[in-house]
């Protein structure tokens, strides 16, 4: 059977995340929700997203296909259902589509046609961006008990103080010396070659993915995802960074969510939690306006290749887009549209050239090339994204 994962009606509530990347893509608890399924189903998959994305992203179809939606996190009795799914069924949950069957034969589909399950079980849905740092807890539990069932943690060095040990688990290579791990509200999960350094405070849950670096002195407490080939320092509450990015020195990240190839600069901070405790709204990309979230706390939403300069401060719910350099001292206002480079004094256009030289030398620095496909995508964003500059 080949499976193919959609963005479902989700996508736009998910920007500036999904503006770079399908939602199969997005990182939360430790797996990608691509490396979910494929670990559920014991299969690859490919994507139906936006037709700038596609070349990134190809889809491949076949003559059985099964179609997923990929806001919906898998769970066993969910993949059970999918894996069993017949031609013309379909799986619904409440009145959303969870999967179907389509043939390379159907030249259209009629879902009325179609014979329908109504899955009643709990499902962990990603509907908006504060989705992945507030159900990362549950996320990161589920990802910790998939990935280490019937295995045994790598060695743990006995310089450090563990508390409730049977919830860490050390993947091949990783080091971690001198700190504290308490796995008592959630497991620690470190990856791959991924290092602890010396001196720090880790309250679980906790993933730190592979090759990714906690610097000295730092502290974390959860629900926290570091993605791969990241560095953290400082103090981080339940965020989640999707990976090749450096929140390296002092400052607070809390509540927030990072994308790929982003740079917090020293001594910066974010505040998540409005002085007079008042729900947080969000900027919202559809409705052009800033949405309630229904939460007390919530921090910085920021794109990919988005960068600070030091002592950035940033207010309670505040969302950047992709590419944007910020580097004037103050708070910058609440939604700061993508290719914006300034601060509280005000932005100007960051030029595409300008900033595809930059994404090149950071890049290459982890081995990684900027690519005409990724100059393709930022193009599209910058294009996309005029109507909120003033270009």
């Amino acid at each position: 059977m080949n499976y193919i994962l959609f963005d479902g009606t989700v996508r736009n509530a998910l920007l500036p995340f999904t503006y770079t990347r399908p939602v199969a893509e997005i990182r939360i608890g430790i797996l990608t929700i691509r490396e979910k399924w494929e670990k559920y189903l014991g299969s690859t998959t490919t994507t139906i997203t936006e037709d700038y994305l596609s070349e990134k992203y190809p889809l491949v179809e076949m003559e059985h296909n099964v179609l997923i939606n990929a806001s919906l996190l898998p769970n066993p009795d969910l993949v059970d259902l999918i894996l069993n799914l017949e031609q013309n069924e379909i799986i619904l949950y409440h009145d959303e589509i969870v999967a179907f069957y389509a043939s390379e034969a159907q030249e259209e589909i009629d879902f009325s046609t179609y014979s329908a399950t109504e899955y009643e079980g709990d499902v962990l849905r990603i509907e908006n961006t504060w989705d992945i740092f507030s159900k990362n807890a549950e996320a990161l539990q589920a990802d910790f008990d998939l990935i280490t069932e019937g295995r045994k943690s790598a060695p743990i060095s006995k310089t450090n103080d563990l508390i409730c040990p049977e919830n860490i688990f050390l993947e091949e290579g990783a080091k971690v010396e001198y700190s504290i791990l308490n796995a008592t509200d959630g497991p620690i999960y470190l990856g791959k070659n991924s290092e602890v350094w010396e001196g720090n405070l880790i309250r679980g849950g906790f993933a730190l993915c592979e090759k990714a670096v906690v610097k000295m002195g730092t502290m974390i407490y959860g629900a926290t995802t570091v993605g791969p080939y990241s560095k953290v320092a400082g103090e981080l509450s339940n965020s989640v960074i999707f990976g090749y990015s450096s929140k390296g020195h002092e400052g607070y990240l809390g509540n927030s969510v990072l994308g790929e190839w982003c740079n917090i600069g020293a001594s910066s901070n974010n505040s998540n939690l409005k002085n007079n405790y008042a729900l947080v709204r969000l900027w919202n990309y559809e409705t052009e306006t800033f949405e309630p979230t229904g939460l007390q706390f919530c921090g910085l939403m920021m794109g990919d290749h988005s960068k600070t300069a030091i002592n950035t401060m940033f207010n309670t719910g505040t969302v950047i887009g992709v590419n944007c350099n910020i580097y004037v001292p103050g708070f910058p206002r609440n939604f700061i549209p993508s290719f914006s480079w300034g601060g509280a004094t005000g932005f100007s256009t960051y030029q595409p050239e300008k900033a595809f030289e930059a994404a090149k030398v950071m890049m290459a620095r982890r081995e990684v090339e900027f690519n005409e496909m990724d100059a393709k995508i930022l193009t599209h964003v910058f294009e996309e994204s005029k109507k909120w500059r003033n270009d």
